[in-house]
């Protein structure tokens, strides 16, 4: 069995579109995304539709702002989640499907466990807030406590950054294993990266396929530039949340 795990799209459905067919290329029969549905992108409601036919869909902080009042966030990432919001209430859509996607996200779980591995959008101590950054792996406080809390592995995303952080400490960049992780008996922490907004330079989209207990990373282009032109084009979107596409920060 081969699953897709992705997480933060970000209302970018051109990135997601893309992210899909190519694991459904890849002969994908599984979807778990880890959260961050919505939030930046211009097209929430349609990347709700299609996170609905996943196995599994986790909540992460986006998702819940846009439930509740927001906090924490910068003025431009808050001013997204408003926007969000209003279209997802929008009263001229049918109320059905209204209703349908805000039952969606208001539902979502903040964990997933398969067997000794561990779903979450943040950390498995704070799995919907808690960033767990590549520099982190040599804060050993930190990590070894949140290491305490899992079994095995650990699949994340919130810091839209892809890489391994292993059982001795370490961050392992993806380009530096050939984007092939191996899961052991060690515990591990793998960021599987962002679908609609990447920061780690790359702008290609990021997902993880699992099949056999191998993580394999896999960069996805789409056409970027179509999303950012729908950003461009709503005021209530910060036009910074369409360069950085461009830029993969």
């Amino acid at each position: 069995m081969k699953q897709a795990i992705l997480s933060d799209v970000h209302g970018n459905l051109e990135a997601l579109t893309c992210v899909l067919a190519d694991a459904h290329d890849q002969g994908v029969t599984e979807f778990i995304c880890l959260g961050d549905v919505v939030g930046y992108g211009p097209n929430p409601r349609e990347c709700i539709d299609l996170a609905m036919t996943f196995k599994v869909v986790l909540l992460g902080n986006h998702d819940q702002g846009v439930l509740f009042d927001p906090e924490g966030f910068s003025s431009g990432a808050e001013r997204a989640i408003f926007w969000t919001r209003q279209q997802l209430e929008d009263a001229s859509s049918e109320r059905d499907q209204v209703l349908r996607r805000l039952v969606f996200l208001a539902q979502l779980p903040r964990n997933y466990q398969e067997g000794d591995v561990m779903f979450v959008h943040g950390s498995p101590r704070n799995p919907l807030n808690e960033y767990v950054f590549p520099e982190d792996a040599y804060n050993t406080r930190k990590i070894e406590r949140i290491l305490e809390l899992v079994q095995r592995i650990c699949f994340q995303g919130h810091t839209h950054v892809p890489g391994v952080i292993t059982g001795d400490l370490r961050f392992v960049w993806p380009d530096q294993i050939d984007g092939r992780f191996p899961l052991g008996n060690e515990k591990a922490m793998v960021n599987v990266g962002s679908v609609g907004q990447p920061r780690d330079g790359d702008p290609r989209s990021c997902y993880v396929l699992l099949e056999d207990d191998v993580v394999n990373f896999r960069r996805v282009e789409y056409p970027l530039e179509e999303t950012v032109e729908k950003i461009y084009a709503i005021d209530s979107l910060d036009s910074f949340l369409g360069d950085r596409l461009r830029e993969g920060r």
